[in-house]
């Protein structure tokens, strides 16, 4: 078994961090800058997640629109993972270009893009573990 328990657990984290990312002031503006649509396909328990950088968010104070779920949004890249990769990656345990090599993580779209929203998504790192420990899933922190 992995280290969700069902999709409804990795939605309350993983996704939930998402949702935060897009209201941040130092993160959000970063990933909106990219102006693209990327698409997180998880398994293991099967999840989507879809950032839209494309036009303007519909919450007011986003940056960009995320959707947690299926969407009929079209990715410019998409990326397919194991959720416990996406969750090791959130904790800063899993070098993107190495899971890119071994195929921990399948892209397809515009790798260099990808690479650039590196810097905007490292503040998450810290992020993940307080969001983990605040849902009461402390016990998933170092999994």
């Amino acid at each position: 078994m992995g280290v969700f328990k069902d999709s409804a657990q990795f939605y309350d984290t993983v996704g939930e961090l998402m949702v935060r990312a897009k209201t941040d002031p130092v993160i959000g503006p970063k990933i909106a800058k990219a102006g693209v649509v990327i698409q997180f396909k998880y398994t293991d328990p099967d999840a989507m997640t879809t950032i839209n950088a494309k036009g303007k968010p519909t919450q007011p104070g986003a940056f960009v629109d995320v959707i947690n779920g299926p969407t009929d949004l079209k990715p410019d890249i998409e990326m397919t993972m194991a959720a416990d990769v996406a969750h090791q990656f959130w904790q800063g345990k899993v070098n993107l270009v190495e899971a890119l090599a071994r195929k921990k993580i399948v892209l397809k779209g515009n790798q260099l893009k990808v690479l650039g929203l590196l810097p905007a998504v490292e503040p998450l790192y810290k992020k993940y573990p307080e969001l983990l420990k605040e849902k009461g899933y402390g016990n998933l922190i170092g999994k």
